[in-house]
């Protein structure tokens, strides 16, 4: 005679979390997330247009060696031949000294407001003072180094001169990215720091700033990007030149790639003027890619390890 063992009968689970949630909130829940879904493909049209336009139009320009290696000089703009590596040099150089001013500046600027202003009216006036400067138009800093530089100073038109007009854009978005990424640091690590006896300064060198480190590198790449591309600094403080100027950025012209594109554009922008304008862009937005990467890079090798 077989005993059936019986088995306890298990408790139905419902599949759908929001079963026992009334129709109208489950409505509303699947309208809201229509609605992002919406708006996220909505940002990606125009960047993958914007994307999609460069490529496609830049590529001729760039897949040639010569774009790499050479100058325009004998060349002219309707004709074939001629690169971009003036302009590519000029870029980078006016970028490279913007930097090595900004970069300290903001850091141990946001530095202070964080760790050692305590909001006083210094702190303040500080803040203030970026926030200003935040939303000042590239025109602006470019009339004012004008204005300081060449017309009181008696100064010549220069690519150090379009690097002053981009350190003043630069520095506030270094600033107030570096700020709040040294306000995300907990306050634990430092109290533990403090208690351990090392001093504030050490404290602030090994522990907050290499805790913030991927953020802050983030803001600077971005602060970078930012003023890479700006044409009105190029186009009031340096004249353009056909010619690869590599150190001489306080007497004679230099060109960058902003400058480049708006070469092409005046001498008609048709045939191979119109492919190096396009190859210029993507060029563009080749280094500010690549720049991107690397810091995501510096950012992953020197960062504090979990």
């Amino acid at each position: 005679m077989s005993t059936a063992v019986s088995k306890p009968a298990e408790t139905a689970r419902p599949e759908n979390p929001f079963i026992d949630i009334a129709a109208g909130r489950k409505t509303t829940n699947s309208i809201m997330g229509g609605l992002m879904w919406f708006c996220m493909f909505l940002a990606l049209i125009p960047l993958l247009w914007l994307l999609f336009t460069v490529v496609s139009r830049g590529w001729h320009a760039i897949v040639d060696p010569a774009w790499w290696t050479s100058d325009m000089v004998g060349v002219r703009a309707s004709k074939e031949g001629g690169g971009a590596l003036h302009a590519i040099i000029g870029t980078l150089m006016q970028t490279l000294i913007a930097s090595l001013f900004s970069i300290p500046i903001g850091v141990f600027t946001a530095i202070y407001l964080v760790e050692y202003s305590n909001g006083n009216r210094l702190g303040r006036l500080t803040t203030f003072m970026v926030d200003i400067l935040s939303g000042v138009p590239s025109i602006v800093a470019a009339l004012f180094v004008y204005a300081l530089w060449i017309t009181i100073l008696g100064q010549q038109r220069s690519g150090f001169a379009v690097s002053l007009a981009l350190i003043l854009l630069m520095v506030p978005v270094v600033v107030r990215n570096t700020e709040e990424m040294l306000r995300v640091v907990p306050m634990d690590l430092r109290e533990a720091s403090y208690a351990l006896g090392v001093p504030k300064w050490k404290t602030i060198m090994r522990i907050v700033l290499p805790t913030a480190l991927s953020g802050i590198v983030t803001g600077i790449m971005l602060a970078i990007a930012r003023v890479m591309g700006e044409s009105a600094p190029v186009l009031i403080l340096v004249g353009s030149t056909p010619a690869i100027n590599w150190f001489d950025m306080f007497d004679k012209p230099q060109s960058s790639l902003p400058l480049y594109m708006l070469d092409m554009w005046k001498s008609g922008a048709t045939g191979p003027a119109n492919d190096r304008l396009w190859g210029a862009a993507l060029t563009l937005v080749i280094l500010v890619v690549t720049l991107n990467l690397l810091a995501r890079f510096i950012a992953k090798r020197f960062s504090v390890k979990k």
